[in-house]
């Protein structure tokens, strides 16, 4: 490889470094090119898996700041699953395909600048993936909206029910007892109540001696 393609070479890993969420080393001696094209299609839109040389990728990992991180694990015919995607997707893939292939090994990577261990991206393999993690979020937001829309419907009736209840309590305290009216008759009357009936006067007798005189 000419020197100019080697620094293009080592730009170009450098910045797959710098860009994506996560990498992870592989050692992949012994696997075949037809189980290298079904690794990179079950890491589908996750992760790319590039085979690298460990020379050019140790600088490229010096000049993304992470050569603590990763250098150690540059030794052997390596490779390198760059995380684009969902970083527990890509373990996911990384996992099953290793373990259906065990001569794919895993060493180690980094997520977020920082170095995680074979055991580690293991764990984070048997995570729910982001997808699922959402969908549980939206459907216990779901039920609490349904909830809360449930609650609201029933208001309108309470209210009316509300309502009516302090409707019926007034009509009957207002009933509690017979009306006292201006038009009672007095104890003892014998006159209809209301009447405007008086008494008749007795007719006066006729006074002695007179009439026709004989």
């Amino acid at each position: 490889m000419a020197n100019a393609e080697k620094v293009a070479a080592v730009a170009e890993l450098t910045e797959r470094f710098k860009d994506s969420s996560g990498a992870v080393l592989t050692e992949y001696r012994g696997l075949t090119v037809a189980q290298l094209a079904e690794l990179r299609k079950s890491l589908g839109d996750h992760a790319t898996f590039a085979v690298v040389k460990n020379t050019l990728t140790k600088i490229a990992v010096t000049d993304a700041g992470l050569k603590d991180q990763l250098s150690s694990l540059l030794v052997g015919p390596s490779a390198v699953a760059f995380v684009d995607g969902d970083v527990v997707e890509a373990a996911k893939g990384l996992r099953d395909f290793a373990r259906a292939n065990p001569l794919l090994v895993i060493k180690g990577g980094v997520l977020d600048g920082k170095a995680i261990t074979p055991s580690e991206i293991i764990k984070l393999a048997d995570l729910e993936s982001r997808e699922v993690l959402l969908a549980k979020l939206a459907g216990a937001m779901k039920a609490s909206l349904a909830g809360a829309a449930a609650t609201f419907n029933a208001l309108p009736v309470q209210m009316a029910q509300l309502v009516e209840a302090l409707r019926a309590k007034r009509a009957a305290a207002g009933d509690a007892g017979p009306a006292v009216t201006a038009d009672s008759a007095a104890p003892g009357s014998d006159a209809a109540p209301g009447s405007d009936a008086t008494p008749a006067t007795p007719e006066t007798p006729d006074t002695p001696g007179s009439g026709d005189e004989g």
